[in-house]
């Protein structure tokens, strides 16, 4: 088959979503015998090398978060790209100007179209005081996922409420999937702790991610700041974005900047507990990569951390927007080591039914359905 796959992002920045696309686009080319077509914004300073055959398309940088980009539509040059490249599917991941144009020009092309949940766009509005424009979005991304043929999201809870806005049975689960020899709790490192000036008695609480509002960062920086009155506790900030100063305000913060790889993982496993307030995920890969390194992670009860953690055995649920019941959710954890190695353990046992492959193979079987007809 050929996919010809829509993103607004497919590798110049590094996310969860484009992360999935890739290792999807992979997956397909060198295991189900596809030829991928990945069509997105570029920039001269790529995150990533990309999966298929990239092909940029125009865009501009966004008004409020310059670091992303949007295209305005699809020119020509992409229409008679796909024409020549005769797609068997097209897959959209963006509900933008580029993905709503690509479903319309694989209908007229009859060209069956799937649609995949990364990102709940609508929660977004109210971190940038745009909450009144959060019906308007709602009713675009409904309309979204109505035209395409299959939709998929990472979460069954998500697939029954892309199912109950479709009023049909055509959607399903196309969860992700970790490497486990890469982010593996043999990964943590003492020396590497005390290099950042993290004392061996310090208990480090993680922050991994994208900084952003959205990420609940607020929340996170209130909750360690009420334990920081009652035990050693550091933060330990991993990732890049425009919210970073909101981190500064905490005594012995640790900042990493963007890391990739090993390093990545050292530092993942090198801290204590993960702290994720974020309820605006549709998956939460970083939830999977810590539970992978034996750390607990402490969420805001959302539906992604419903469906990759236990209460009380891999990790803990806290009321979403209540700094004190996380604090006091992850005090004993703070003052027990014991716990953290049990609950640590449990969660990265718990990682092990996670794999890219059989991920990506649930989304190839979707593409074979539809393309039969």
């Amino acid at each position: 088959m050929r996919i010809a796959l829509f993103s607004g992002n497919y590798n110049y920045l590094r996310e969860g979503a484009n992360q999935a696309l890739n290792k999807l686009a992979g997956h397909l080319e060198s295991h189900e015998g596809c030829e991928v077509r990945a069509y997105s914004p570029v920039t001269d300073t790529p995150a990533f090398p990309p999966a298929g055959t990239l092909v940029p398309v125009p865009s501009i940088a966004l008004p409020v978060r310059g670091e992303f980009r949007l295209a305005l539509g699809l020119p020509q040059s992409i229409r008679r790209d796909l024409k020549r490249f005769r797609p068997d599917i097209v897959h959209v991941s963006t509900p933008d100007i580029l993905g709503t144009r690509a479903q319309t020009f694989a209908r007229k092309l009859g060209v069956p179209v799937v649609a995949s949940m990364h990102t709940r766009f609508e929660t977004y509005l109210d971190y940038y005081g745009l909450g009144w424009a959060r019906p308007l979005a709602e009713a675009h991304l409904d309309r979204f996922y109505r035209r395409s043929d299959h939709v998929l999201a990472p979460t069954p809870a998500l697939v029954a409420e892309l199912a109950a806005v479709r009023g049909d049975d055509r959607a399903s689960v196309w969860s992700r999937g970790i490497d486990r020899d890469l982010f593996r709790p043999e990964r943590r490192s003492p020396e590497w702790r005390r290099e950042q000036g993290l004392a061996d008695g310090d208990v480090v609480v993680l922050f991994f991610g994208r900084l952003v509002l959205e990420k609940g960062i607020d929340i996170f920086v209130s909750a360690v700041r009420t334990l920081q009155d009652k035990a050693p506790v550091k933060a330990l900030v991993v990732g890049a974005g425009p919210a970073e100063d909101a981190f500064r305000s905490l005594p012995g913060t640790v900042l990493t900047g963007h890391l990739d790889g090993a390093a990545l993982a050292r530092a993942v496993a090198s801290a204590d507990i993960m702290l994720s307030p974020s309820t605006t995920e549709t998956f939460g890969n970083v939830l999977l990569e810590a539970m992978a390194c034996g750390l607990p992670v402490v969420s805001a009860d959302a539906p992604n951390a419903r469906t990759l953690l236990v209460d009380g055995n891999t990790g803990m649920l806290c009321r979403p927007r209540d700094p004190g019941d996380y604090a006091g959710r992850m005090m004993p954890l703070v003052t027990s080591p014991r716990m953290r190695r049990e609950m640590g353990a449990a969660a990265r046992a718990a990682s092990a039914a996670y794999s890219w492959d059989a991920a990506s193979h649930s989304v190839a079987q979707v593409y074979r359905a539809l393309h039969r007809g």
